[in-house]
């Protein structure tokens, strides 16, 4: 029956009441935690820096792993088949690694330096026009930050149409408000609460359909020959004639793994955790749960692809939620899409919010104490974000990886720099951004080599390749950072648990 024939019957469907009612909880998570706000833009940004271990590694997978795995990797797991696994592979590897060596760093000198964002601790103190880094820095950010928002906003909505007939605008309109009602609510703690349950959420919903689906092609065995009766790729291993061979396939999403260092949104999760010893804690947890969702996400779209012809112009990013609209229940379908709206929404309130700390304490200085024009930012980028879904592409895998690449190598290598306290100036640190960024355009979209080694990484590499011929000379990099604000007046350095001596930062 079409739910809009009769306004009643689609009041009292089982999908939209259980869906209606995980996000009725969510709002009201966030509402809670505006009770722990303190009115102040530190609590607005990084809530205090108080969060402890375990949210701060839930509220990070809920934020990375977002519309792109329920909705790009799945569709793109669909038509690669098996040999897709080394996407993500080569992703968790390094981002795990990026944990180890610069996670820490940053949270105990952002709070050294007394900064809120990352384009303001690429650019403290550095000698010969730190002004000009923190503008192009809060630039790329409000440019990629806001169109991979933009890009959650369309896997939203992607799923509201299947599941619910909805027009791909309503989706997206449904999904900016929810984003500005936890933004308004808490801010990044608003953010990070609601992360938390939206990550339990999702992997409640992916484990759900994971389980039906082997189910219903008779376990691994009878996945495994149904998929190669199919098309004998779907079971290889290797991708299909990567122009640079396999190896250099796999070191390619290695890059994106490392880029995580280039995305504000997850890293300000860093910065918030309430001590540095915390991380080594909060990182493990963070592995354990972002390998059980992947793993989770692959066999849902390994599956699909048996029970779900891929005939006509059938969308593989509509493979989830068209297999919980055919096999589920009306409740748990409601359920499954409230799974797939929570990742979706856990990355694009971070994702706003970073982009309104990119205007407040970035472009507009001025602005740094303002708590009532930090959350009019919110509301003119949560606007902005929401046009671009509108009348943006709808591919969600391609607005993500372009996103993720130019963000990981314009601004991961300078953080890496910064973090390491290497030695460097504003016009290196400059360079290093607009190197990165071109590494990414011309290798993907001019060159259009993007998907036999993905563009993270040449631009990743080329922003390197600038940093050693721009670095400032007189010897090799040395260490430095904590100290450009160690007697700067109005900073406070607090002894909190685990913060490092000023003779060095340990990993």
């Amino acid at each position: 029956m079409d739910p809009t024939a009769c306004p009643h019957a689609f009041m009292f469907n089982p999908i939209i009441v259980s869906f209606v009612a995980s996000l009725i909880a969510f709002i009201l998570i966030g509402a809670y935690a505006a009770r722990r706000k303190t009115g102040t833009t530190e609590d607005y940004l990084l809530a205090g820096r108080s969060i402890g271990p375990w949210f701060t590694a839930l509220s990070a997978v809920s934020t990375n792993n977002s519309g792109f795995m329920f909705i790009g990797l799945i569709g793109t797991t669909y038509t690669m088949g098996l040999s897709a696994v080394w996407i993500m592979f080569g992703w968790i590897f390094g981002d795990y690694l990026m944990w180890f060596w610069i996670h820490r760093r940053l949270r105990e000198d952002s709070e050294a330096q007394d900064v809120r964002t990352i384009p303001s601790f690429l650019a403290r103190g550095l000698p010969g026009g730190a002004r000009l880094v923190q503008i192009t820095a809060a630039v790329i950010t409000l440019a990629f930050l806001g169109t991979y928002s933009a890009a959650q906003l369309n896997a939203g909505s992607k799923a509201l149409h299947v599941l619910l007939g909805w027009p791909y605008a309503a989706g997206a309109i449904v999904g900016a408000v929810i984003v500005v009602i936890y933004c308004f609510s808490g801010g990044i703690r608003a953010s990070i609460w609601t992360d938390v349950v939206q990550s339990v959420n999702m992997i409640f919903a992916v484990g759900l359909l994971f389980g039906l689906g082997l189910y219903e092609v008779g376990g691994f065995s009878g996945l495994w020959s149904q998929l190669k009766a199919i098309d004998p790729q779907l079971v290889s291993w290797s991708p299909p004639n990567p122009r640079f061979g396999f190896a250099l396939f796999i070191f390619g999403w290695f890059g994106a793994g490392i880029g995580v260092v280039g995305q504000p949104h997850i890293m300000v999760r860093a910065m918030s955790i309430r001590s540095g010893a915390d991380i080594a804690k909060a990182r493990d947890i963070y592995l354990v749960w972002y390998l059980l969702f992947t793993f989770c996400c692959y066999g849902v779209a390994l599956a699909c692809r048996v029970l779900i012809p891929d005939v006509g112009a059938f969308d593989a990013e509509l493979a989830l939620p068209t297999l919980a609209l055919e096999y589920l229940p009306g409740v748990l379908v409601g359920l499954v899409l409230a799974g797939l709206f929570a990742a979706t929404m856990s990355t694009a309130d971070s994702q706003v919010l970073s982009c309104s700390a990119a205007l407040t304490q970035d472009l507009f200085p001025e602005w740094r104490e303002s708590y009532g024009k930090s959350k009019l930012s919110t509301l003119l980028v949560a606007a902005a974000v929401l046009c671009i879904a509108l009348y943006g592409s709808q591919n969600v895998f391609a607005l993500v990886t372009l996103s993720w690449s130019a963000l990981g190598a314009s601004l991961g290598p300078l953080l890496v720099v910064r973090a390491m306290r290497w030695r460097v100036n504003a016009a290196t640190g400059f360079g290093m951004m607009l190197g990165g960024l071109a590494g990414v355009i011309v290798w993907g979209k001019v060159l259009g080599y993007g998907d036999d080694l993905f563009e993270a990484m040449p631009g990743f590499l080329l922003s390197f390749a600038v940093y050693l011929v721009m670095r400032p000379r007189g010897g090799p990099p040395t260490r430095h950072g904590a100290s450009e604000t160690a007697s700067k007046p109005g900073v406070k350095h607090r002894r909190r648990r685990g913060f490092a001596t000023r003779q060095g930062l340990r990993p």
